[in-house]
């Protein structure tokens, strides 16, 4: 059947035009019972023992889609009109319900409403678009109940009064998510719920989660309309909300339109807004603004004030990244301010799930033994949450997930609702998963359906690969690779060959994911989704199954593999004279770790050929390092921690400061090259769809902090340029062996992120990477661990020809898509690596308190930020106990960066070693801290 959907549509031109689709209806859709009687049930999904079966409405999927997910909730029927709905609204809940309706195990049944001849319903006059999906809802619920009869009960599902209402007039069974969960008798499944908001259905069937004193606290935010137009007036500002992890109560706001950050002091000035949320910002007047010299320390304990009482420092993931200067503490001499505002309104919600534990609430508990609790967030940058709970003395000494649902302009804390249990608080393998799940890293195995693009093993090269036009057989060039000790997914080799005419043969080899990983299939979009491999201390999560990362697509040694190799012609002083790109197959003769192939260059005995090989290349290395470092490229450093790891127990066995050697230097320089050559590359023959890899030049006010540090110690740091940076930092050395590395951490501390992005999106003077002095650079060398290098990988072979460009790469917002994805999934994985440091870090400490040097990197006004160089740590002394309100007995000198005893007798200065007691501490239930103590 045939039915045509006009629509009217505006064009640039301003005409406005008739359009008619053609909208097929069928009578062979079927209903995914097993147990009708007129419809195939080959593919059948619900259950045939169903004496329910569930149809939800759009709110339902958008609100309860943790309950969803759990088992106990089956035989559900998911109309193609409410997914439609959902991809609209949220595409995070759309791939989270997806997900259910996909899983074999799961009874969950997409039923093609709106092509069935009798569940389409047309529009109606004056009825709006809500008014005729939550119709044809209903519809398709009547349809179920008659097209089943008498063998199961069909129950339309929904929290919308007017819905169920009407429903129940048309002669529907409806209920509330609340009474049909009731129903089932499981108390724990109550915990899922959301609670419906006040124009909802039936508040009496849900527990009072309000607090007793309703006044006011928050204010009302403003509507959308009233936000649009005063961020177009100016009198608004928007940007991301950023909390300071170190104190909940002082945030920041990037506003482009000021060019500044806004600082948010105070709950109350956050109205509510969460970190990462997309916030409308209002400045205070300028007396209010908070002047600078009043940040310091921020203690445990304030997270229970109602306001900020000690304001802490940013630290290196926090705006603004400037160090503002101090002034003496109790004293009221006026210094710059940083603009200071209010948020009026919340433009986008960040909310997700968050991990932690729970704190009993001194309150009655309400009625079916529902106990309410404050949940407090692992991340000290989340508020408090109020849940209930009918597992209150199950979940107190576990770490759970829950759900932000609402936060009441009447109420202290936000609302939410508990989604399950992670494990024992404490437990090592819980706190691991805790750092997963915050950073959001999908750690879930592989699907069936991913597998299952994988090619059959053992896998080796075939006739086919050898014989193939496009690739070259480089099995006879002596290959080797060098890499972390115990590295397993291996993807970049190198080879040098000394050639007649005095030049060397250069020859990176990257492994050749694409021949396995195809556009478009579960593999490839899995890929696209995880973005990254993870590194945590004790294990990693890789981007693509084991059998390639380790086996299939690892360069290990003495077994022929394919590779997509770049391979210069270079003279002795490290010019390139010729490259040349092709896909090959490779034999590596040796897998080195970076501890062996130094070992190899510096013992002046060995003599064979893969150790003249290391030499050459080396020698190649520092003239290349030398050149890039003329043009301006940064060495910059930071503080990365290596643990040795108990392989039994894994818990560390020890733990200090990476040590880089000249092989590492070595194996870098030439991926920095190939990754330029590849850029160079890729954009002459795509100039507006390749991916290529960004690093801003950081503003003035980012460098700030370091230019103040430097000035206090007598040192100039000339910032105009990255050249001027690096010739400045090259200069910066002391008597303190240490000084010039904490010069270059403080450095790499105001640096921007560098992110990926697509060529077509920035004019070319934007592609510049600071950091590396290069005008292009993009990633190709890793694409077993990297998504960005795969999409590289395929470009790279569009250009010369080998396959033809796919289809995405003509879909602009698409690739822009990717590549914010691609930047989000990167910065997961770095926070990921860190937390897990600081895990691991707790553990190792747990039991070892030590004593050891530090030297002093901020001053506060209550105390100063120590890095500890032996471990790699950074971290609070506090000099000011918390019961002396004031600090009377000290004084900063905000000129000298210097925190002294008003009598003299002691003083501290930037960069100042000092000895620190460091012990593992609880000052607040369930959340450990390393803390340091002057000696």
């Amino acid at each position: 059947m045939l039915h045509n959907k006009s629509f009217v549509k505006k064009t640039k031109a301003g005409k406005v035009m008739k359009q008619v689709r053609e909208h097929y209806l069928r009578d062979d859709i079927y209903c995914g019972a097993p147990f009708c009687k007129v419809c195939d049930t080959s593919a059948a999904r619900l259950s045939d023992s169903a004496s329910t079966v569930l149809v939800l409405d759009t709110n339902v999927v958008l609100n309860q889609i943790d309950l969803l997910e759990n088992p106990a909730i089956d035989d559900v029927v998911v109309l193609s009109i409410v997914l439609e709905e959902v991809k609209n609204k949220n595409m995070a809940v759309y791939n989270r319900i997806r997900a259910i309706c996909s899983n074999s195990l799961r009874k969950f049944f997409v039923f093609s409403n709106e092509y069935h001849r009798d569940t389409y319903v047309k529009e109606m006059s004056g009825e709006t678009k809500n008014d005729r999906n939550d119709r044809a809802i209903r519809v398709a619920t009547q349809w179920y109940q008659s097209h089943l009869g008498d063998a199961v009960k069909v129950l339309l599902i929904t929290n919308d009064k007017e819905n169920k209402r009407k429903a129940t007039e048309e002669g529907i069974r409806a209920e509330t998510v609340e009474s049909y969960v009731k129903s089932l008798a499981r108390s724990d499944l109550l915990d899922l719920v959301v609670r419906p908001s006040s124009e909802d259905v039936d508040m009496e069937e849900v527990e009072d989660l309000r607090p007793s004193k309703r006044k006011v606290i928050y204010t009302e935010h403003k509507p959308m309309s009233e936000i649009t137009s005063g961020l177009h007036r100016g009198i608004y500002h928007q940007g991301k909300l950023r909390v300071n992890r170190y104190n909940p109560f002082e945030a920041y706001v990037g506003s482009e339109s000021i060019g500044d950050e806004i600082t948010i002091y105070g709950r109350t000035n956050m109205n509510r807004a969460f970190d990462g949320d997309i916030v409308a910002v209002e400045l205070l007047p300028q007396d209010q603004w908070r002047e600078e010299k009043s940040l310091s320390i921020a203690c445990d304990e304030d997270e229970d004030e109602d306001e900020d009482v000690h304001l802490a420092p940013s630290s290196a993931d926090d705006a603004p990244r400037t160090i503002p200067q101090q002034g003496s503490i109790g004293e009221t001499n006026p210094i710059s301010s940083r603009p200071s505002g209010c948020v009026v309104g919340i433009i986008k919600r960040n909310w997700h799930s968050y991990c932690g534990s729970l704190e009993p609430m001194p309150m009655p508990a309400g009625s079916g033994g529902v106990a309410h609790a404050l949940f407090v967030s692992k991340d000290r940058r989340i508020p408090k949450i109020r849940i209930q709970t009918r597992q209150l003395e199950n979940l107190l000494d576990k770490r759970i997930i829950v759900a932000v649902d609402s936060w009441d302009r009447q109420s202290r804390y936000p609302s939410g609702h508990y989604v399950r249990t992670i494990g024992e608080i404490g437990d090592r393998d819980t706190e691991s998963e805790v750092v997963l799940i915050e950073n959001d890293i999908n750690s879930r195995p592989f699907s069936s359906q991913v597998l299952a693009c994988l090619p059959p093993l053992p896998w080796s090269v075939s006739s086919v690969d050898l014989t193939n036009p496009i690739r070259q057989d480089l099995r006879n060039l002596r290959v080797f690779s060098v890499d972390p000790p115990g590295c397993r997914d291996i993807d970049d080799a190198l080879h040098c060959t000394a050639l007649p005419n005095g030049n060397f043969e250069v020859g990176v080899h990257i492994a050749d994911v694409t021949n396995f990983v195809h556009p478009g299939t579960p593999l490839d979009e899995e890929a696209a989704q995880r973005g990254t491999s993870v590194y945590l201390v004790e294990r990693r999560i890789d981007m693509l199954p084991k059998p390639l990362t380790e086996d299939i697509c690892s360069l290990r040694a003495d077994v022929e593999r394919l590779a997509f190799s770049v391979i210069w012609e270079m003279t002795p002083e490290a010019d390139i004279l010729s490259t040349k790109y092709t896909k090959s197959v490779i034999k590596s003769s040796a897998a080195l770790s970076y501890v062996e192939a130094q070992a190899r260059m510096d013992d002046s005995r060995l003599m064979d050929p893969v150790t003249t090989d290391l030499r050459n290349m080396n020698s190649l290395a520092k003239k290349m390092r030398l050149r890039r470092i003329e043009k301006g490229a940064l060495t910059l450093a930071s503080a990365e921690v290596k643990f040795q790891i108990d392989t039994e127990t894994h818990d560390p066995l020890d733990i200090g400061m990476y040590q880089i050697r000249e092989a590492n230097q070595m194996v870098e320089e030439f991926m920095l090259a190939a990754n330029v050559s590849v850029a160079e590359q890729i954009l002459r023959s795509f100039p507006s769809c390749s991916l290529l890899r960004r690093h801003p030049t950081p503003t003035r006010e980012m460098l700030e902090p370091l230019l103040r540090t430097a000035a206090v110690i007598g040192l100039h740091l000339d910032v105009t340029s990255s050249k001027a940076l690096a010739d400045s930092l090259d200069h910066a050395v002391g008597d303190d062996p240490y000084f010039n590395k904490l010069i270059r951490i403080l450095a790499t501390r105001c640096m921007t992120q560098a992110v990926y992005f697509c060529s077509g999106d920035l004019s070319p003077p934007e592609y510049h990477h600071y950091g590396l002095a290069a005008p292009l650079y993009t990633h190709f060398t890793s694409p077993i661990r990297r998504y960005a290098d795969v999409i590289v990988h395929r470009l790279l072979a569009a250009s010369l020809g080998i396959f033809k460009l796919p289809p995405i790469f003509r879909d602009r917002p698409q690739l822009t898509s990717i590549s914010d994805n691609l930047n989000y999934r990167h910065r997961n994985a770095q926070m990921a690596g860190r937390a897990s440091v600081e895990l691991h870090t707790l553990i190792y400490f747990r039991n070892r308190p030590t004593d050891t040097e530090a030297r002093i990197v901020k001053i506060r006004s209550n105390g100063f930020i120590v890095f500890v160089p032996k471990y790699g740590i950074e971290g609070p002394v506090y000099l000011i106990p918390r019961t002396e309100k004031g600090g009377g007995e000290w004084y900063v000198d905000e000129q000298q960066q210097k925190i002294k005893k008003m009598d003299g007798s002691l003083s501290y200065s930037i960069l100042q070693p000092v000895t620190i007691h460091m012990e593992v501490v609880e000052p607040q239930p369930h959340r450990p801290k390393l803390q340091l103590t002057l000696i």
